[in-house]
């Protein structure tokens, strides 16, 4: 009988416990909402075939501008012959387990001097993953007592770590310097309380619309309000400034970027990332930052494979001329027909419509289906409602025919576009 009694008793709590998986299967997010209709055309679409400027979706060749394989190495001979020759002495598993503990070789840390003599920085720290480690190097930099002062439009993986901070942070509008000013002002007077410091973050190149953090304008300030300062830099590091060295270098305040991220996944076509500065600060982070002291040291391999790729980015220039020579083709040809191409400074290379989300996938399945053209569609909430945003990546791999191809197909779909040849309430029926 008293069982019972207990039993009715939780059950009555419970009636009023909600089911957290009740709440996820009633609302499953902005994007997986579209689930249904978008899984495995335009979302976790199959591109299969070698990495380069032609491969297959859904069986058919398509003109690819959606691989972050910018300086064209995901296949090129001699990266290929590095990875197979690495994967068949050392294979997938060593070194076995962290680094700080049983993880650690020669490789990584000569890759790591590698690193910090290309970024011409006192040391760097190899990282396993860019997501994870960008998140973890920010954590692991603040205290709760100090403030961080971010950009709106940072990388979700900054925003991640912002959002591991204890302490106070304030956002200032997207590269708008009235804005960082008056958030320095509160960041100032709220430390000035704390005991604390203040760590700037923001992007060496914003990777949505292509536009380039002003980092120029942000270092005029560091004297008055003694601030360090983080450049997420991946889509910089091995396209812009010399060699390659990034947006900082580009705009001539290297030196004044505190810790500066880099990842291996856009230039070098590979897994893994780093964390460069002075030696006293990338040594608190090898032994502060959680998301590589707990994980698995990265494989071999990989390590090989990118002290290679990185030998070539500083010593085979004319991968970073081809990027160029075609990106700069690309976006010249897109404004003098007239598109909207936004403020993109580095390659990344966004074309801005108008239209819905009817809109958006009928004239994406248009471009993928009737002309082979596969490229990245943004929609709200990434952008604003009723703007429909096709992102291009050009690589060194692309050909000019491949953009004169891709301006002049644009062109026919802008003015489709603007008939209302692509009007529709939902998501187009695709299969």
């Amino acid at each position: 009988m008293a069982c019972n009694t207990f039993a009715a008793s939780i059950s009555q709590r419970n009636t009023h416990v909600l089911d957290i998986f009740d709440r996820i299967r009633n609302n499953r997010g902005p994007l997986g909402q579209h689930a249904k209709e978008t899984h495995g055309y335009f979302t976790f679409p199959k591109l299969e075939g070698d990495i380069s400027n032609r491969m297959t979706f859904r069986g058919k060749e398509v003109l690819v501008w959606s691989i972050n394989n910018y300086l064209g190495l995901a296949n090129h001979p001699e990266v290929r012959a590095i990875d197979a020759e690495a994967a068949k002495e050392w294979g997938m598993g060593y070194p076995m387990g962290a680094r700080i503990m049983s993880g650690q070789t020669s490789h990584h840390e000569q890759l790591e001097r590698n690193l910090a003599e290309f970024m011409q920085k006192e040391d760097a720290f190899l990282l396993n993953y860019g997501y994870q480690g960008c998140q973890s190097a920010i954590e692991a930099l603040v205290s709760r007592h100090d403030v961080i002062v971010y950009d709106s439009e940072s990388h979700a993986c900054m925003i991640d770590g912002v959002r591991l901070h204890q302490g106070k942070r304030f956002v200032f509008n997207h590269n708008d310097m009235e804005s960082f000013v008056k958030q320095l002002d509160r960041a100032r007077a709220l430390t000035e309380q704390t005991g604390g410091g203040i760590l700037v973050v923001t992007e060496g190149v914003f990777g949505m619309a292509g536009d380039q953090g002003k980092l120029a304008e942000i270092v005029k300030h560091k004297e008055e309000y003694g601030f360090r300062l983080f450049v997420d830099d991946a889509h910089g590091f091995g396209t812009v400034g010399e060699n390659g060295r990034g947006a900082g270098d580009e705009q001539g305040c290297h030196d004044e970027i505190d810790v500066y991220f880099g990842t291996f996944a856009k230039a070098m076509a590979t897994i893994g990332a780093f964390v460069a500065g002075d030696q006293d600060v990338i040594d608190f982070l090898r032994y502060n930052m959680r998301s590589q002291t707990f994980a698995k040291s990265l494989p071999m391999p990989l390590v090989v494979g990118a002290i290679k790729r990185l030998e070539m980015m500083a010593t085979q220039p004319e991968h970073k001329e081809r990027l160029w020579t075609v990106a700069s083709a690309l976006q010249r040809g897109l404004r003098e027909a007239g598109f909207d191409i936004g403020d993109t400074n580095s390659c990344v290379t966004p074309v801005f419509l108008q239209g819905g989300l009817g809109e958006a996938t009928n004239l994406t399945f248009d471009l993928r289906e009737n002309y082979g053209i596969f490229c990245s569609i943004v929609v709200y909430p990434v952008v604003p409602k009723d703007v429909i945003m096709l992102r291009l990546i050009p690589t060194a791999v692309h050909t000019l025919e491949d953009v004169n191809y891709t301006i002049e197909t644009f062109k026919k779909v802008q003015t489709k576009l603007a008939a209302g040849g692509y009007v529709g309430e939902g998501i187009t029926d695709w299969a």
